[in-house]
C-alpha cells in the first residue's frame, strides 16, 4: 500500500521513515514524499488510477496550501483517503478540512500511534 506524506519540512521524511520502518519492512507499506502541493499532484497523476491510497498533508505550506491540495485531490481522485496535519489546532482549519473531505485532522507534534491505527485500518 502506497501512502504519500506532503510537508514542506524536509526533516519529516526521516521522522516518518523511522516511525514506520516496521510497517515498511513487514507489511509492505510504501512511503512516498512530496515537499509541496504541486509536487504531490504530480506524483498522484503519474499513474491512472493513482497507486497512492492515502495522503497525509500539512496544511501550512508555501504555494498550494494543504487545504487547496485536499480540494484538488477530492475533486480529481475521490477514492483517495486524505488526512491533514497542522501546527495549529484551530477550529477554522479543522472545519475546512473536515468539510472538504479530510478523514482525520492531526496537530503537531504528531500522535504517531493514532496515525498508525488509521493506516492499519486501510491496510486491513
Amino acid at each position: 500500500m502506497k501512502i504519500l506524506i506532503v510537508d514542506d519540512e524536509k526533516d519529516m521524511e526521516a521522522l516518518f521513515r523511522q516511525k514506520f520502518r516496521r510497517e515498511v519492512r513487514n507489511e509492505g507499506l510504501i512511503l512516498n514524499f512530496a515537499f509541496s502541493g504541486k509536487e504531490a499532484m504530480e506524483i498522484l497523476q503519474e499513474n491512472d488510477p493513482p497507486e497512492v491510497v492515502y495522503v497525509f498533508s500539512d496544511i501550512n505550506m508555501p504555494g498550494m496550501t494543504g487545504l487547496e491540495l485536499l480540494e484538488k485531490i477530492k475533486n480529481r481522485f475521490p477514492g483517495i483517503t486524505v488526512s491533514m496535519i497542522s501546527a495549529y489546532g484551530d477550529k477554522e482549519n479543522y472545519d475546512k478540512a473536515k468539510n472538504n473531505g479530510a478523514k482525520e485532522f492531526f496537530t503537531k507534534p504528531i500522535d504517531f500511534e493514532s496515525l498508525r491505527r488509521e493506516i492499519r485500518q486501510l491496510i486491513n
